[in-house]
């Protein structure tokens, strides 16, 4: 009896953490789809080819990982759709070691660091997922992929 409590405790954080961990991405995508051609113009500024599609493409991915990881279907897949997006994100829009002016490099590092945090968080819960299996409560589905 005492197991199946502690069990459920950890389902619940667990499902606390999962929506904690989606809220942004589902606010990030509703932004990229809401706000598309602001941040299409902030994407372009940054070199990006194709910046009205990859926005709205980014949106989606978003969206999609946002809600797979929030509905825990599978999660796993959700959890590398945001890493599809988090990794280059980091990497090309907010290098922040390329800004001069000091006030865009400050901003551009706080982004490429929360974007760093959110990536070691989607790389932790993506193996938490994926060893948890089926045993993972409060979940539509287990995930996709195993790592057995």
């Amino acid at each position: 009896m005492q197991r199946s409590k502690r069990r459920t405790q950890m389902d619940i954080l667990v499902l606390v953490g999962r929506i904690l961990f989606a809220l942004p991405f589902l606010a990030f995508g509703a932004n990229h789809l809401l706000k598309t051609p602001y941040m299409a113009g902030y994407a372009e500024s940054k070199g990006l080819p194709a910046a009205k599609a990859t926005t709205i493409l980014s949106g989606v991915l978003l969206i999609v990982g946002g809600l797979s990881v929030l509905l825990g279907v599978w999660a796993d897949l959700g959890l590398l759709l945001l890493l599809v997006f988090l990794i280059p994100t980091t990497l090309v829009m907010h290098a922040f070691w390329r800004e001069s002016a000091p006030d865009a490099r400050q901003a551009e590092m706080t982004q490429f660091l929360k974007n760093a945090g959110l990536t070691g968080a989607a790389l932790a819960l993506l193996a938490f997922v994926s060893f948890a299996g089926a045993e993972l409560g409060l979940t539509f589905t287990g995930p996709l992929f195993s790592m057995d």
